[in-house]
C-alpha cells in the first residue's frame, strides 16, 4: 500500500501539522517504508505459532504475577454522586449537547 502526496497532506491536516514541501516528501518516504515493513511482516506464515504475552517468554519461562480477581471496594454510588448537579435513579443527568 503506497501513500500519495495527497494522503500525506490529509494526514498532516488531521494531525494539525504544517509540513513544508521537503518535510512532506520525507514523511511520504518514511511512511511508505513503514508500510513496506508491515507488508513484509504480514507475508510471514505464523500459523501454529503461539502468541506471546511478553517478549521474554520466547527466551525464558516467565510466570505472570496476577492478583486475585476480588472486589476490594464497595459500591459508593450515593457518596460519589453527592457533588453532581443532577442525578436520577443513580444516573448522572447531563445537558443535551447534540441537536
Amino acid at each position: 500500500m503506497a501513500l500519495t502526496p495527497a494522503d500525506v497532506s490529509r494526514i498532516a491536516e488531521l494531525a494539525r501539522l504544517e509540513l513544508s514541501g521537503a518535510e512532506a516528501d520525507a514523511m511520504l518516504a518514511q511512511l511508505n517504508d513503514f508500510f513496506g515493513i508491515v507488508e513484509q511482516m504480514s507475508a510471514v506464515d505464523t500459523s501454529g505459532v503461539e502468541p506471546l504475552y511478553t517478549p521474554l517468554s520466547a527466551v525464558m519461562d516467565v510466570q505472570l504475577r496476577l492478583r486475585e480477581d476480588a472486589v476490594t471496594e464497595g459500591n459508593d454510588r450515593e457518596r460519589n454522586q453527592r457533588s453532581a448537579p443532577a442525578v436520577d435513579g443513580g444516573l448522572f443527568l447531563v445537558p443535551k449537547v447534540i441537536e
